[in-house]
């Protein structure tokens, strides 16, 4: 086990410094599960779309999974409170012979906003990337997520990118 209680497995993802005043950050673990149910339910509901039990319960282990190295996810607390979570994907790309880290879904609590939840589990995703050799870091968001973007402003860069997805068959 590692300090902080986690299994030695988790070890390379364990953000150093990641503690402060307020709230502290650490890896996704199994005893997690509610409160990172709670949250990720939270983030889909911003977003208006819901996933399947299956999808909740796949995506949960694998970010418990010590054998899962490509995706990753942290859970913020405040004491007892869940307050925020980040997941996190390193993959390939053609650009970079390191891959790169997609950070895909950031959710801090609505009660909590403004305390540097958020920041911090964006510079959490950073410091596990360059721990990890990503080349880079990046992320989508709705042009309307005024909020976020405010934030995201400040810790990154925008890029003239548009995303498209293939239509459902």
């Amino acid at each position: 086990m590692t300090a902080q209680g986690l299994p030695e497995a988790y070890a390379s993802f364990i953000v150093d410094n990641m503690n402060t005043q307020d709230f502290a950050l650490r890896p996704i673990a199994q005893d997690d599960k509610d409160a990172w149910r709670a949250l990720w339910a939270g983030y889909l509901d911003y977003y208006e779309t819901t996933v399947s039990a299956e999808v909740y319960n796949t995506s949960f282990n694998r970010l418990i999974d010590p054998e899962v190295t490509d995706y990753n996810g942290f859970i913020a607390w405040a004491g007892l409170k869940p307050t925020g979570l980040v997941h996190f994907i390193y993959h390939r790309h053609g650009w970079h012979v390191a891959p790169v880290c997609y950070l895909q879904d950031l959710y801090t609590d609505p009660d909590t906003r403004g305390r540097g939840v958020g920041r911090a589990l964006i510079e959490a995703v950073y410091t596990q990337a360059d721990k990890d050799g990503a080349a880079a870091v990046y992320w989508l968001t709705q042009t309307c997520n005024a909020t976020a973007r405010r934030l995201y402003d400040q810790v990154a860069e925008v890029t003239p990118f548009i995303k498209y997805v293939r239509p459902a068959a």
